[in-house]
């Protein structure tokens, strides 16, 4: 296992803080949004199109400086599910929220077992990645209620997709706390 104050450690830590910071972001967004132009907003819109947009480039720069896009396969593929679904999408806004949320709820099932693929080869060389493993396994399921909250009669809205943001935000946030005070207590136990 890796130092947990090396490099790549100290950028994974910021990188989980600059995750949370930008999903607490978009759902505070997301909350304004519906509360001042409802559901199907233009800022509503381009809210949902940056999420996945957002994701795709986090996992790229991620996937870069840890190696790169061959060396991180998971992350690989993740970078272009996030971009597939960026653009499914940009065509979902334009038809129906149940279209948005059933692409949503497919893009949360695929990028949560990419993400928990990715949290198991980390565990290896980083240690304490329980909190994105349990992250890609809620988001699965997540993505599940998701889809079949898309077949529902009452029509869904951006607020619909800000608890998952709300989870990840959280799972981003532990396990950036988790690594930082693990990497203190280590480097209080060496001097």
């Amino acid at each position: 296992m890796q130092n947990q104050s090396s490099p790549q450690s100290s950028w994974l830590r910021s990188y989980y803080f600059v995750r949370a910071l930008f999903s607490i972001g978009w759902i505070v967004a997301a909350i304004v949004s519906a509360t001042l132009s409802g559901s199907q907003s233009a800022l509503a819109s381009v809210l949902l199109v940056i999420y996945p947009a957002w994701d795709a480039v986090a996992n790229l720069v991620d996937a870069r400086v840890n190696g790169g896009l061959k060396a991180n396969p998971a992350q690989s593929l993740n970078v272009a599910v996030s971009t597939i679904t960026t653009l499914a999408v940009i065509v979902a806004v334009l038809n129906s929220t149940y279209a948005v949320l059933a692409v949503f709820g497919v893009w949360a099932i695929l990028s949560g077992l990419l993400q928990l693929s990715a949290a198991v080869r980390r565990w290896r060389i980083y240690g304490a990645q329980w909190v994105m493993v349990l992250s890609g396994a809620q988001s699965a399921l997540a993505g599940a209620f998701m889809i079949s909250k898309s077949f529902a009669a009452a029509p869904p809205s951006i607020l619909d997709i800000a608890p998952y943001a709300g989870f990840g935000a959280f799972y981003f946030l532990l396990s950036a706390v988790w690594m930082t005070v693990a990497a203190y207590r280590r480097a209080a136990a060496q001097g």
